[in-house]
């Protein structure tokens, strides 16, 4: 049977664990679709497309699926 002193010590350190975890993730800019770029900026798929084709904008990713960080996109609509 294990005590109950053990139990709290270990469960303070996973909160403790959980909120590092949840500070760093929300530091990293998630990856944005085509779609999802679409969507944040307001504008139409082709308007990002001829954005990637003039280098206004360049995907992360750009074999296969386009893939854009937030930031990128950020700084794109502040031009």
């Amino acid at each position: 049977m294990i005590e109950t002193t053990f139990i709290i010590p270990i469960l303070e350190r996973l909160d403790r664990i959980e909120s590092i975890v949840t500070d760093r993730a929300s530091k990293h800019d998630p990856l944005m679709t085509l779609k999802d770029v679409s969507n944040y900026a307001r504008v139409c798929e082709a308007t990002i497309r001829r954005a990637i084709h003039k280098g206004t904008i360049k995907p992360f990713k750009s074999t296969g699926k386009k893939l854009f960080r937030r930031e990128d996109v950020d700084t794109w609509l502040q031009l």
